[in-house]
């Protein structure tokens, strides 16, 4: 089949021609792409990355908040210092997931209460800390920690 001139002017003519459908899908994908790469994206990270296993605290504190949000839940304290000051302080913990598997859930630490927590410091001195155990004031102790993380006495 041999194609004339002005077939073959008319076939490429059809084949650049707009297509809205084609158009829209293409600025859609664009958009999204772009959406996606804006968005912030934060690697998990290990334990030595972010915290210091030769910086221990332990104290007594009054739960303001905790915040169940992934990768890491957040428990929001204030820590009285001997001279009446009171600092905030912020206590990493594991996953909601991993929290809720361990029999922590949003009724066993509430604002209010008064808990021991023990954990490691921020590497950059701030007021952070992976939460290692916290006790209940009823004395019950619970692991806050990640798995997997290095973290010292990290259950298995």
């Amino acid at each position: 089949m041999r194609l004339t001139l002005a077939a073959a002017v008319a076939m490429r003519v059809r084949l650049n021609e707009v297509n809205p459908m084609r158009v829209t899908l293409r600025l859609v994908c664009a958009g999204m792409m772009l959406a996606a790469a804006a968005a912030p994206v934060r690697a998990h990270h290990s334990f030595a990355s972010e915290f210091d296993s030769n910086k221990p605290v332990k104290f007594t504190a009054t739960v303001v908040k905790m915040e169940w949000i992934n990768p890491h839940s957040w428990m929001h304290i204030e820590v009285k210092k001997p001279d009446g000051t009171v600092e905030a302080w912020m206590i990493e913990a594991g996953s909601p997931n991993s929290l809720f598997r361990r029999g922590i859930n949003k009724n066993t630490v509430k604002p209010g209460m008064v808990v021991v927590v023990d954990g490691y410091q921020a590497r950059d001195g701030s007021r952070r800390a992976n939460g290692r155990d916290v006790t209940l004031p009823e004395g019950k102790k619970l692991f806050l920690g990640s798995q997997g993380t290095g973290a010292p006495g990290e259950q298995k």
